[in-house]
């Protein structure tokens, strides 16, 4: 449901320790259900395209609208993870957490925990439990979206890592200082600043 640009800015805001054009978030993962496998029926079809349409509202910005659609998309279809998982988004970016956390419960529920709907079912669950430190939730979440090939799961189960913070926050000073050409030592002053 988003673009390049917003992935670009999601990595920026997500992995500040990433040099611009790392990109970590992505939603290239498997589909939810290969299109030859899922039943095409006229019903299907027609709540694919409330879905899309309801993409373009919420990619306006225009969320009730967008709400709408992937709640009709979901009346027509209601056994497809995605309308929920894109239903979720809207009403995440609503500040309409619960309701999203129910509709990324049903996504996963749906999907049985596999394919691209799972995947980023699982990375926006991940992402309303770090907001609300349930630490752990959004670990045990993130591993699910890793083992379904996100990228972007991945940095943040990085980035909940203390020790591996801070390994990655002393080599980004290491190649910052390669890049401007200075000296770097082996003396232990670069870590003794890295933490400061």
């Amino acid at each position: 449901m988003s673009t390049a640009n917003d992935r670009e800015i999601l990595n920026s805001i997500f992995n500040p320790l990433l040099p611009n054009g790392s990109l970590l978030f992505d939603e290239n993962v498997p589909v939810e259900i290969p299109e030859s496998e899922e039943l095409m029926t006229e019903d299907v079809v027609t709540a694919k395209r409330l879905e899309l349409e309801g993409i373009t509202f919420a990619e306006r910005e225009e969320y009730a609208r967008a709400i709408e659609l992937f709640s009709a998309s979901i009346k027509i279809s209601p056994h497809r993870a995605s309308g929920y998982n894109n239903r979720a988004q809207t009403l995440r970016l609503m500040g309409r957490i619960e309701e999203a956390r129910e509709d990324l419960n049903n996504a996963i529920n749906l999907s049985q925990g596999r394919g691209r709907a799972a995947c980023q079912a699982y990375c926006q669950r991940g992402l309303i439990n770090l907001k609300e430190n349930r630490t752990e939730d959004a670990k045990r979440d993130f591993e699910f979206a890793v083992k379904l090939g996100s990228q972007f799961a991945k940095a943040q189960l990085v980035q909940l890592n203390p020790y591996a913070a801070l390994c990655n926050k002393m080599l980004r000073g290491v190649f910052d200082k390669l890049q401007k050409g200075l000296p770097t030592t082996d003396s232990g002053e670069d870590v003794i600043a890295m933490k400061q």
